[in-house]
């Protein structure tokens, strides 16, 4: 594959369908990866809705400044697909989005994917043993479902007052807009996550004042990115397999970052003390170093990677403000201690609406229930991929299926083994309808709960890995990653009702 550029080309959509052996809901890295196995199988009656007009999912909608990669690049790829070209060890956003469009094109994904085609209701028939799936283009019709949306599709706005009577530019991280006047202005910054500790640097070197408001001091480690050489690249185009030797060697050293969740007390004090030593080379004694110092286990939340966040705050015209966005009015924020500052644009890098997927109300299974009264307690699934109630339906990238401590990507592998598995099953001659077990998928639950069980994420800390209503863990898989391949990489038809 050859170095990515980061231009934003057009892309042809497929033609129109009305019918297929599989509909693909989503052409993020999840949709794109499951499609390429599934051309490379033979399985090539397929149909791909993407709401937007480009693929590549999480990378298309983020394009803050200062936007990329927190796991390494390599590791990131798909398995299957490497790519020799990445520019850093680290990548950009940019070159996320052009992998992923660039593997679309090579792979022949493009040839199934419609462009500007949100599924606005996914149907069950029992009677056709079908979905009909509805888009503003028309009806699909297949006898498998596959959602593979993901979870960072929603932004999730602050639940204040006064948002909509700001009066000057609001935008979240996730929906960037170049033309947002930062430069030279005073600027706020509602959030201390992953996408704030990436867009904070950037922003301090545009804006006037910045004002970052912060609910909770997050952990960051060193992030010690750097470029990779011509002669690096040169490397890789030349033996792949120097390409697989080093996404080895990646995941060998992250691995064991799940002891720390598993609250192993080694490994947590390495952790927490990594990060520390971090804070307290950057940031000298004093109010800022107490503010930035976190007061939750270290990984309940995302432990996050920057060397210039810290240097940043400690700029003179950027103020770290340790107190949660209260409401908002007419070209001011208040803070929850009171505090009001004067701005003229306000960022929001506040997340992701990820226990509550959006599509959920659109997916009507058996009996018409929807899968968001299915989920009404928060998300589960057998195997991280299959639901009770809503047969030939299959999940990548779904209930229990990211990782705290390593690449998500890995999970997502797994998962397209096992729904090439259960399409091959579902599209050989006279095979019957499959849907999961109520008690398959009870006894999976139960086991997810159980793993979760004295984790870090468990203690008590808000976080986006636990569903507010129930109190579970229903974002991450609580194991390691060959513990996800063992249990959720390959298809059975045992816990299967056959109607």
């Amino acid at each position: 594959m050859s170095a990515p550029t980061v231009e934003r080309r057009a892309v042809t959509a497929a033609p129109r369908a009305t019918s297929a052996d599989v509909v693909v809901v989503g052409a993020g890295i999840a949709g794109i990866g499951l499609v390429t196995r599934l051309r490379r199988a033979g399985l090539t009656d397929v149909v791909v809705l993407e709401r937007a007009d480009d693929v590549g999912g999480t990378w298309r909608d983020n394009r803050y400044p200062g936007v990329a990669c927190d796991i390494p690049s390599h590791l990131y790829a798909l398995s299957f697909a490497p790519h020799a070209g990445w520019s850093r060890t680290y990548a950009p956003g940019a070159e996320i989005q052009e992998y992923l469009r660039t593997v679309a094109r090579d792979e022949g994904v493009l040839d199934h994917v419609r462009l500007g085609s949100p599924a606005e209701q996914m149907v069950w028939d029992p009677h056709a043993g079908r979905w009909h799936v509805d888009t503003p283009t028309g009806r699909v019709d297949a006898r498998v479902l596959v959602l593979a949306t993901g979870r960072l599709t929603e932004p999730r706005l602050p639940a204040v007052p006064g948002l909509g009577a700001f009066g000057g530019p609001v935008v979240h991280s996730a929906r960037w807009d170049d033309d947002v006047p930062v430069d030279g202005a005073r600027v706020g910054v509602v959030g201390t996550g992953a996408s704030a500790v990436q867009l904070v640097p950037a922003l301090a070197g545009r804006a006037r004042e910045l004002v970052v408001l912060q609910r909770s001091a997050p952990y960051v480690v060193p992030r010690e990115d750097r470029p990779y050489s011509a002669a690096e690249r040169a490397a890789f185009a030349a033996d792949p397999g120097a390409i697989t030797a080093l996404r080895e060697r990646e995941a060998a050293v992250l691995e064991p970052g799940h002891a720390a969740r598993r609250r192993e007390p080694e490994a947590s004090a390495a952790l927490r003390g990594r990060a520390l030593d971090h804070l307290h080379a950057q940031v000298p004694p004093g109010p800022l170093r107490d503010a930035l110092t976190p007061d939750h286990e270290v990984g309940c939340k995302r432990v996050l990677l920057s060397d210039d966040y810290y240097p940043a705050l400690r700029r003179p015209h950027v103020r770290l403000h340790p107190s949660p966005l209260a409401r908002v009015g007419p070209g001011h924020v208040v803070a929850a201690d009171g505090a009001v500052h004067a701005l003229d644009v306000l960022v929001l890098a506040t997340g992701f609406a990820a226990a509550d997927p959006p599509y959920a109300p659109r997916v009507r299974g058996r009996g018409g229930r929807t899968l968001a009264e299915h989920w009404a307690d928060g998300m589960t699934a057998y195997a991280s991929t299959a639901v009770h109630g809503f047969p030939n339906m299959f999940l990548v990238d779904g209930p229990n299926a990211a990782l705290g401590h390593s690449s998500g990507v890995a999970l997502i592998e797994a998962q397209i083994d096992y729904v090439l598995g259960a399409v091959r099953h579902l599209t050989a001659p006279g095979a019957p309808v499959l849907e999961v077990s109520a008690q398959a998928e009870a006894a999976y639950t139960a086991r997810i709960d159980a793993m979760a069980r004295g984790t870090v994420w468990m203690t008590g800390c808000r976080s986006w890995y636990v569903d507010p209503r129930s109190g579970r863990l229903t974002l991450l898989w609580p194991g390691t990653t060959q513990e996800f391949r063992d249990a959720n990489g390959t298809f059975s038809p045992e816990p299967y009702l056959v109607r």
